[in-house]
């Protein structure tokens, strides 16, 4: 209807103009005559004056013809320029169209006030599955991307919200099904569309599939707690520090803990304390050393130092470590254990393999090391070194009559009793059995046999345990050899002494026996 008027308009027009015309020409004709018949009576110049009139009607009509074609045309300028400017518009609203919102990475559609699709950019087909001539005018896409009832309720209601009331939703989350089946989710921005009256005329939705960046944050939160588990499982302290005068922390895990007795967050940035200031005095320079080292060669660094505790225990560590960059900054990463147990079993195995196992003196192997060690610094320095090689008298006796474990309680009271009897620069060590030697630095032969002599007195004069409530009295037989008189190295020192001990044993026992010097020797 509105078309057929709009056809009609045109020729109204015309037919007015064309009656205006006409009318106006025949008012002019039959007046004008009339009035040129009242003024001119003469014939010649009546013929004259509607010659001219003539003239003037054609004049004025062409004039009012001009006017009219020039105001048309104009308007018709007007009209064009316009209509070309609308079609530049709507090319470059295609142009836009086309490469915003058809070419956008992110789901565009438009709905009208009845909630049908208008709008479905190539996004929208790609992530739903659904061609636009599939949905456009049309709102059975809401039962397509949420067939469960309840949720395609709750979401068609939250988009009738926006018709309604010019509401907007800002990273609303939703999980569509798709024209294959699969699950997908999208965060929807949507608010409603006015035009230049003010009236919503529909509401328009961008949705971007946030399904991978879900399903990434999943992996990474699981990677997270997987990785905080082995942290927190580890038997030490992982870290990962600054390379400077404090070795700041930037990370510890939980083994922080158990570690130093502090916890991570007192450790991390220093907070309470440095772990610089955890590290022993004595060990400082040792890991700084390592540390330069191993990053001047590009290779791990692993060393044993001693931290002090919270509790202000001195324990031993083992550190495992490399430098890598970060952000162009050198930082330190690793793990750190608590070595002490392992310490101190070595400490445990290194004194057994230089102790007696009865005794707890220094064994064979350990006081002949002993003995080179002393001869060398005797003979650096040229003072004098003597030994005594101690033996019992009788102790077979001992264990036939009490039995070995009365012989062994007398041995290690016996030899209890020697240790603390001699001066804490002397060292006394079993060789095997009962044969005993005490090194006595700095002594010669006078201050030796004077010890020596000492020494018999008081084990002679001292009952020793059996370990049953009993004691039992013994004598010892005590060799004496010096250096350089007896001898320059251990072996001749040992058999020197072990000749005088068996000279003591065969006068008597009981007895203190000087090794003979070399000339001695030779004469009878």
């Amino acid at each position: 209807m509105e078309k057929l008027k709009g056809r009609r308009a045109p020729l109204r027009r015309s037919l007015w103009v064309v009656g205006v015309y006409l009318l106006a020409g025949w008012l002019w004709i039959t007046f004008s005559d009339y009035l040129a018949g009242q003024w001119f009576p003469d014939p010649e110049t009546l013929r004259r004056v509607q010659t001219y009139k003539g003239i003037l009607f054609v004049l004025v009509t062409a004039l009012v013809l001009f006017l009219a074609l020039m105001r048309q045309l104009s308007s018709d300028r007007t009209m064009l320029s316009l209509h070309h400017h609308q079609r530049e518009e709507i090319r470059q609203l295609n142009q836009f169209r086309e490469s915003v919102i058809e070419r956008a990475n992110v789901w565009i559609n438009v709905l009208d006030p009845m909630g049908r699709v208008v709008l479905w950019n190539k996004a929208a087909e790609e992530i739903s599955g659904y061609h636009r001539d599939e949905v456009l005018n049309s709102d059975q896409i809401w039962q397509w991307l949420y067939p469960n009832e309840d949720h395609r309720a709750k979401i068609r209601g939250c988009a009738e919200d926006i018709l309604r009331d010019d509401g907007e939703v800002v990273g609303y989350e939703t999980r569509i099904t798709t024209k294959g089946g699969r699950k997908r989710l999208l965060s929807w921005n949507s608010r409603s569309l006015r035009n230049d009256e003010g009236e919503i005329v529909g509401s328009i939705a961008i949705g971007q599939d946030i399904t991978d960046i879900r399903e990434a944050e999943t992996t990474i939160r699981k990677r997270e707690r997987q990785l905080s588990t082995l942290m927190d499982n580890l038997p030490g302290m992982a870290y990962r520090c600054c390379y400077d005068e404090h070795w700041t922390m930037l990370f510890v895990s939980s083994g922080c803990r158990d570690l130093t007795g502090y916890e991570p967050d007192e450790v991390v940035n220093n907070e309470r304390v440095s772990f610089a200031e955890l590290i022993a005095d004595d060990s400082k320079d040792t890991i700084l050393r390592a540390v330069e080292s191993a990053i001047g060669n590009a290779e791990p660094f692993s060393i044993e130092y001693t931290i002090i505790r919270k509790d202000g225990r001195r324990i031993w560590v083992w550190e495992r470590g490399r430098a890598v960059e970060d952000n162009g900054d050198l930082v330190l990463e690793g793990i750190i254990l608590d070595i002490s147990d392992r310490k101190a079993l070595e400490d445990e195995l290194s004194e057994l393999a230089i102790r007696d196992p009865l005794t707890g003196l220094f064994n064979r192997r350990e006081m002949t090391r002993l003995l080179d060690e002393e001869i060398a610094r005797a003979e650096r320095y040229g003072r004098a070194l003597s030994l005594l090689w101690i033996d019992f008298d009788h102790f077979k006796n001992i264990n036939d009559d009490h039995g070995h474990a009365a012989g062994d309680s007398v041995l290690k009271a016996t030899s209890a009793l020697l240790a603390d009897s001699v001066r804490s620069v002397d060292v006394i060590g079993r060789f095997g059995g009962e044969e005993f030697v005490i090194l006595l630095p700095e002594m010669d032969r006078l201050e030796a046999s004077e010890t020596a002599e000492r020494l018999r007195r008081l084990i002679s004069e001292t009952p020793q345990p059996l370990g049953n409530g009993n004691t039992v009295r013994l004598t010892i037989s005590i060799g004496i050899s010096v250096f350089p008189d007896n001898g320059t190295d251990s072996r001749a020192l040992c058999a020197a002494a072990d000749t005088a001990m068996y000279q003591a044993k065969s006068s008597g026992r009981n007895r203190v026996v000087l090794a003979r010097l070399a000339q001695e020797a030779h004469n009878p």
